[in-house]
């Protein structure tokens, strides 16, 4: 198969202006994943979980549409550590994060330790023509555990929580409440061993209502109608 060279402009504007650790492809399946359930007009909002400096959130903002809720969840700081859950490629991660050596984005300082890193996502939005207000952006700062209550239809969700726990709570939460049709990407499944465990746990019985489609990354599309779920509990 030819490799793609037709990318939407906002994914060469995310990738120069360096606010994304995805490539073009992942960034374009991304793009492309907003518009497939637009143009089936899959009910429910979109989420992303994890959004470092806002770059795959932006892509998420320009290819749906307005009136859509887009909801992204972030620390909007430090990540939070690994569990026993994860593997010990998770942790050698996160002790570089820790020891404050670790590089950023395009060589730039690591998101992470930048000081009110909401305000700067926020500001990365605007830089990049999305006004997150009228766009129907809301930006949520805690622990997905805190912050994450999903009680409405997700017609998609990107899901980049990188370690076991985060990406667990995510699936818990809002594979649920997952449209049929919906779509979950993600982010770290080839990446982290901790991901990679969470959503193999997750699906462990739940694969024959799913069909799992490699591309880029991994993306996980509801075939059958969600079961029946009581409120989510806070």
């Amino acid at each position: 198969m030819p490799e793609r060279t037709d990318f939407p402009p906002i994914v060469h504007s995310v990738r120069a202006n360096s606010l994304t650790y995805l490539s073009e492809s992942a960034l374009a399946d991304l793009y492309d994943a907003v518009k497939t359930v637009e143009d089936r007009r899959t009910g429910g909002l979109l989420i992303e979980a994890g959004c470092a400096l806002g770059g795959s959130a932006i892509v998420i903002a320009t290819a749906k549409a307005r009136e859509r809720p887009l909801y992204v969840y972030d620390v909007f700081g430090m990540i939070p550590p690994p569990s026993v859950q994860d593997g010990a490629d998770v942790h050698e991660r996160y002790r570089v994060i820790q020891s404050g050596h670790s590089t950023g984005i395009g060589g730039n300082r690591y998101y992470g330790y930048i000081h009110d890193l909401e305000a700067q996502v926020a500001e990365n939005f605007r830089r990049l023509g999305i006004d997150p207000e009228a766009n129907n952006v809301r930006l949520f700062k805690g622990l997905f555990a805190d912050t994450l209550h999903v009680e409405q239809p997700v017609a998609l969700a990107h899901l980049d929580g990188d370690w076991y726990e985060s990406v667990m709570t995510c699936l818990q939460r809002i594979e649920p409440r997952l449209a049929r049709g919906g779509i979950l990407v993600i982010d770290d499944y080839d990446d982290w061993s901790g991901c990679r465990k969470a959503v193999d746990e997750y699906f462990a019985d739940k694969r024959d209502g799913y069909d799992f489609v490699r591309k880029s990354r991994l993306h996980i599309v509801r075939t059958q109608a969600p079961r029946d779920v009581p409120p989510t509990s806070r």
